[in-house]
């Protein structure tokens, strides 16, 4: 087990009904003024955008709103919060949604601290000293960005998707009541399902020897997310399998299943320039695509975590063959992902051969980096597992 410091800072409030103490919350931070900032209409026809404005008002603390968020977040619709934080001297950002409204929020609050673009710290030019301070009630189950140290942007201009990671964007707390999941829809639940499992299986999957604690942590959650994510498909309305997702989307991301373990979450790196060029595509959806793919060239560099995978998690009955039961169990997740209406290929959400090309310079930073994981990816290689992915 290597040297690690775990830290998570932000405060939970699981369970029925947390999102009416949002008031009292806010109060005991002493915010005075409050951006929420949300998606499109959900929050506003469900009736909780209205619950939460009456909480906080009734602690006699101002609202601002900015509403607006989409799939995979655009720069545009920050540097629009940036300019409304620093001209109304707001105090506190609260999102409410899930993983693109989050990651939103927190560029906002970085960027807000600075008079240079936001999209500086996205592209690792600069580093943020200060934020403005951040809180979460989480709508949907996916990307633990309520209790990440990550945010995750696409500038509209140059299709470019890319993420900065620091303690500061940490959200102070965090709302996470599985009954506001049960609308989720399907397609939605399921692009959460494959993101938790990718966070997991990403940190699983590297060049750090065994770490048995971390490992049984991470298989765990695995099972238990395969096993809700079924129920939560057909009832979306079970509590347990919604609780279960929820706190696992958390715990997926914030660290708990990495202490001890490096990794570089490469297929996350591929998904990036997928729906950083192609808008429409889910993040989950890109995962569930790329990851057998990726899996297919990464497996022979990495047979002790993938056979873990395949008996541990998915139970394949060991055979005379080793790679056969790796293989088996690809399979086997990548046929989890078609029967809760996944893609899992490229030709299904309308990407090309001769988009491929494209993709693999992207990823790649136009021939300026390789990425160095169980296996390396550099152009040549990424070319291969956007084409094994079609």
């Amino acid at each position: 087990m290597e040297n690690f410091i775990y830290h998570t800072p932000t405060k939970v409030y699981f369970g029925k009904k947390q999102e009416e103490k949002i008031g009292l919350i806010l109060a005991e931070l002493h915010a005075q003024k409050v951006l929420i900032h949300y998606g499109k209409k959900s929050i506003i026809q469900s009736g909780l955008l209205s619950i939460i404005k009456r909480q906080i008002q009734a602690q006699n603390i101002l609202i601002f709103e900015l509403g607006g968020v989409e799939p995979n977040p655009k720069l545009s619709l920050v540097e629009k919060g940036v300019k409304m934080v620093q001209e109304n001297h707001i105090d506190f950002v609260l999102a409410i949604g899930g993983g693109s409204v989050i990651d939103s929020a927190k560029l906002i609050c970085a960027g807000a601290c600075v008079t240079h673009s936001p999209w500086l710290f996205s592209v690792g030019q600069k580093s943020p000293l200060k934020t403005i301070p951040l809180g979460v009630i989480l709508t949907i189950s996916a990307s633990g960005s309520d209790m990440s140290n990550s945010c995750v942007i696409t500038n509209e201009k140059t299709k470019e998707k890319r993420g900065f990671t620091s303690e500061l964007n940490r959200p102070k707390f965090a709302i996470l009541n599985p009954e506001l999941t049960y609308t989720v829809s399907p397609y939605q639940t399921a692009c959460g399902i494959v993101d938790i499992m990718m966070h997991t299986l990403e940190r699983f999957i590297s060049n750090t020897p065994e770490t048995n604690l971390t490992d049984e942590l991470a298989i765990g959650l695995l099972k238990a997310v395969y096993k809700a994510g079924e129920i939560a498909i057909k009832d979306p309305t079970n509590y347990e399998a919604r609780a279960t997702l929820l706190w696992a989307n958390s715990l997926s991301h914030n660290g708990l299943t990495s202490c001890g373990r490096t990794y570089v979450m490469s297929v996350h790196q591929l998904e990036h320039e997928l729906s950083g060029m192609f808008d429409e595509i889910a993040h989950g959806a890109g995962l569930a695509i790329l990851w057998p793919a990726w899996a297919k060239y990464a497996y022979p560099s990495a047979k002790e975590r993938f056979l873990k995978i395949s008996y541990e998690f998915l139970n394949i009955e060991p055979s005379h063959s080793i790679e056969n039961d790796i293989l088996l169990g690809i399979e086997k997740l990548k046929s989890y992902f078609q029967s809760i209406g996944m893609p899992t290929t490229l030709h299904e959400v309308n990407v090309t051969k001769k988009d491929i090309q494209q993709l693999a310079i992207n990823v790649t930073f136009q021939h300026q980096r390789v990425i160095h994981d169980v296996i390396e990816i550099d152009e040549e290689m990424a070319y291969k597992i956007y084409f094994e992915a079609l």
